[in-house]
């Protein structure tokens, strides 16, 4: 029996093919094929895993101090991993300092385990509060357009304008230092990006026909944004929002370096190797452990960053 290449394209055509994938599915599939954004994202699994499960770990408090080690922690405060007949430093089962002390003779994996806490708790409510305010922001100035459009973009040109350190700076002098201070700074200062992107996205989907078609119907503008605009953004929110983290979590750790976030007797990535650089001469461990964290944390949250931007390309769609 022979048979026509139009039959054959209909035999084709009638066959049946596999279910459809949807657009997350085949993002979540183009995500996992990128080895540096899933090696990223066992790095930050790791780092949350040591910020959560550290304090059971930790054979000592934050504030407690060793007095047979102060005032010798050149010779015996580094890492009881690296004990020797050729120093002085005790072994793991006399002491349990794992990363051995700070200057002051106290842990420092449990001042390690919650300075990742704290920071991680700044970058990620930072940068929540930051998506929050400027999807909302961005998305109200690109439906309604017009004068509410330029004037609410003048605000964020306006804004933008003012150094963003100088501004946090002062906020914290002002109402005082305080780790609710630096979530509020942090994330009510970041939301300019992000509403310049929710507003250029928004415009976008303000001439689709779902739009129109709720519009038509009666839909209040509001529902229209949080209902059917915002979670259209959810795919650009969601990659900004990965990226911004290690920007929060660097502004943290230069104002801490600085003196001016946390305070005794908590402390964050930055405010450790703050100390870790003063104490550089007498102990080089209490610089490179939290610089450690600190640096593969945020290679982490980057490639992560750039695996989902990718995935969610439409582009590659």
């Amino acid at each position: 029996m022979v048979v026509s290449r139009s039959q054959s394209a209909a035999l084709a055509a009638a066959a049946p093919m596999g279910p459809p994938r949807s657009l997350w599915a085949d993002a979540r599939a183009r995500f996992f094929r990128n080895r540096a954004a899933v090696g990223g994202l066992i790095v930050l699994g790791l780092v949350a895993a040591f910020a959560i499960f550290g304090p059971f770990v930790a054979q000592h408090s934050i504030e407690e101090i060793n007095w047979s080690i102060l005032g010798k922690v050149d010779d015996a405060g580094g890492p009881c991993f690296l004990s020797g007949p050729d120093n002085e430093i005790p072994p793991c089962s006399e002491t349990g300092h794992w990363f051995g002390t700070d200057a002051q003779a106290r842990d420092l994996f449990a001042r390690t385990v919650q300075g990742t806490q704290i920071s991680l708790m700044v970058g990620v409510v930072g940068a929540l509060i930051a998506v929050l305010v400027g999807t909302i922001y961005g998305a109200v100035s690109g439906y309604f357009g017009g004068r509410l459009d330029n004037m609410m973009m003048r605000v964020v040109d306006v804004l933008m304008s003012v150094p963003y350190m100088f501004v946090l700076i002062l906020l914290l002098v002002v109402f005082g230092r305080s780790i609710l201070m630096l979530f509020i700074g942090i994330g009510l200062i970041s939301w300019l990006d992000m509403a310049r992107i929710a507003r250029g996205q928004t415009l976008s989907l303000r001439g689709r026909d779902f739009i129109e078609a709720a519009i038509a119907t009666g839909v209040h503008p509001f529902r229209i944004i949080l209902r059917h605009i915002v979670p259209n953004l959810l795919g650009v929110v969601i990659v900004y929002a990965t990226l911004l983290v290690p920007s929060m979590i660097i502004y943290e750790s230069f104002i801490s370096f600085l003196g001016l976030g946390v305070q005794e007797p908590l402390t964050s990535w930055g405010a450790l190797i703050n100390e870790g650089a003063d104490q550089m001469r007498q102990g080089l461990w209490m610089l490179l452990i939290p610089l450690a964290f600190f640096v593969v944390s945020l290679f982490g949250f980057f490639f992560v960053g750039d695996g989902l931007r990718d995935a969610l390309d439409p582009k590659d769609r």
